[in-house]
């Protein structure tokens, strides 16, 4: 596999493709954000993207934006932008998880391993392969959720581990801690707000291709689940 590193302070990318060779993936390297696209699209075997916002060209959002319109691959921002909304924002435009700068390489490296679990064991429970919920059915071998009618609804790895979450578990509440342990595979931390976000996010997409339908239900002060009668 391949990890993919953006940003156009070489002396940044050279430091993380070490880390990277050293945990034994190989490194491609991109230094404004076109040039990140072209790796992309001409090199199937990148697994992962680490991309800086701040560059020339075009920046980290707008790449990411593009990125999303065809692929979920998994990508983790950095930035030296280190305030909640800026999080927040970064990860509301499709980033699975973010880093602020300066950063500790051997966290990054924790936080891809991380990421790459997850991309490959979004949900580990023993569930049917396809799940049907009000006006959506979810598919658990391809990572696919459609309506009812044949539209394809586009998810991150992380929206659809939340989504198959809750849908395997009809009228169970879990918490943003419960969440967090579950699709993130992490220790919570902060857990709260980075929850919200997603939820949120998977929310306004469902309800865009259902004409509102609400699927996933918010139990004030308790957490979140997708409610059948």
């Amino acid at each position: 596999m391949k990890i993919l590193v953006v940003d156009d302070d070489k002396d940044i990318v050279e430091l993380l493709s070490i880390y990277i060779k050293n945990e034994g993936y190989e490194v491609e390297k991109a230094y404004n954000g076109k040039e990140a696209l072209t790796k992309l699209n001409t090199n199937p075997e990148i697994g992962l993207m680490i991309l800086d916002i701040m560059m020339p060209q075009m920046d980290g959002s707008e790449v990411i934006k593009e990125v999303r319109k065809d692929s979920q691959i998994p990508v983790l921002m950095l930035s030296a932008k280190a305030s909640d909304m800026d999080k927040i924002q970064g990860l509301i435009q499709g980033a699975d998880d973010y880093v602020t700068k300066p950063f500790n390489p051997l966290e990054v490296m924790a936080r891809v391993k991380s990421l790459l679990r997850r991309a490959e064991h979004t949900v580990k429970n023993e569930t049917p392969d396809i799940l049907e919920v009000g006006p959506l059915v979810i598919k658990k071998d391809s990572h696919e959720v459609e309506t009812v009618d044949g539209t394809l609804i586009q998810l991150t790895a992380l929206e659809f581990g939340i989504l198959h979450l809750l849908a395997s578990h009809p009228n169970r509440v879990f918490s943003a801690d419960d969440i967090f342990e579950r699709v993130w595979q992490q220790e919570s931390v902060v857990s709260a707000k980075t929850v919200m976000v997603h939820v949120s996010h998977l929310r306004d997409k469902i309800e865009e291709a259902t004409n509102g339908e609400k699927v996933i239900q918010t139990v004030w002060g308790v957490g979140y689940k997708v409610e059948t009668h």
